[in-house]
């Protein structure tokens, strides 16, 4: 049993994917001048749709894949271009995925925070 509920066991998960998107992001920018790299992608979003999915339709006692079990897939990025030095960095897309991902984890860490000062006010600590 868990002390808090779905939405803030996924909101949890969302920041720890997204932790993990801005580190492969940031290494992808990192190298996007060095021969032979291959640039990372980084998907989690239909993992958590489906686990909070099944776990609203099945609940965790019927064998639903809880929200905090969700892992990120880390893979070679196979919709870029080849460079010249065998470089498939786009910079420019790095730099706006870098910027998109960001104001998402905010935008989670802001509700977490929201929920927990609720939660604090629920139980009269003020």
């Amino acid at each position: 049993m868990s002390l808090f509920d779905k939405t803030t066991d996924a909101l949890a998960t969302s920041l720890q994917m997204r932790q993990i998107r801005h580190n492969v992001t940031s290494a992808n920018i990192a190298n996007a001048e060095t021969p032979h790299y291959h640039a990372k992608k980084v998907d989690f979003e239909n993992a958590l749709a489906s686990a909070l999915e099944t776990e609203g339709i099945a609940g965790d006692h019927l064998g639903g894949q809880h929200v905090k079990n969700v892992k990120a897939d880390v893979y070679e990025n196979p919709d870029v271009a080849v460079n010249n030095d065998g470089n498939t960095v786009d910079l420019e897309k790095e730099m706006s995925a870098l910027s998109e991902n960001s104001i998402l984890y905010k935008s989670a860490l802001q509700l977490i925070n929201k929920k927990m000062a609720a939660l604090k006010y629920a139980l009269g600590e003020r």
